[in-house]
């Protein structure tokens, strides 16, 4: 199964302006519309708690989101069978389960901690990012501070307006364990 990162920042790298999580007020039209295609495009979807607290995304029969939280219980009012779901599953747990479910691509779309979580356990395959000609200095960051080293290999890189927004791919360059026998 392929898991892919989506995210809009800044080009110093801020997914929120001054904290203020609105980024359909600062992101551009083209990347609003590449993020609608996203979600007509694909069946799976993985948010954490704090991204679907800020906008509650509706059920639709067309995708299955699922919500990574530490309290799934709270959230029982928002379950819809097959299409709204909360878990307190781990990124691994997650992926193994809807890997056996046959899913082909699974979608990360918000969150700092989770797409730590998912990139720490080297679970993410693609990152695509929009890159929008702008510079906050304040806000989030698309990962929290932890310890990670992940390297990218370039997909593709489109502009798609005027003011220079910048769609792209990366490959995750994964990493070969070390033998266990070799120092």
């Amino acid at each position: 199964m392929k898991t892919i990162l989506v995210f809009v920042t800044t080009l110093d790298g801020k997914v929120t302006k001054w904290f203020d999580p609105h980024i359909w007020q600062w992101s551009s039209k083209e990347d609003q519309a590449y993020f609608k295609q996203i979600w007509k495009d694909y069946k799976l979807f993985i948010m954490g708690s704090g991204t679907f607290n800020f906008d509650p995304v509706k059920p639709n029969p067309d995708y299955l989101l699922t919500i990574m939280t530490h309290e799934p219980e709270k959230y029982e009012q928002y379950v819809t069978k097959g299409q709204v779901e909360f878990t307190s599953e781990s990124a691994k747990e997650i992926s193994e389960r809807f890997k056996k479910q046959g899913y082909e691509t699974m979608v990360v779309v918000g969150g700092p901690h989770i797409a730590t979580a998912f990139l720490k356990e080297q679970l993410i395959d693609e990152v695509w990012l929009t890159l929008e000609p702008k510079i906050f200095g304040t806000g989030g960051n698309f990962v929290i501070e932890e310890p990670l080293d992940v390297n990218l290999k370039q997909l593709s890189c489109e502009k798609v307006n005027e003011q220079g927004t910048m769609i792209t791919k990366y490959a995750v360059v994964k990493k070969e364990m070390a033998h266990p026998n070799v120092l």
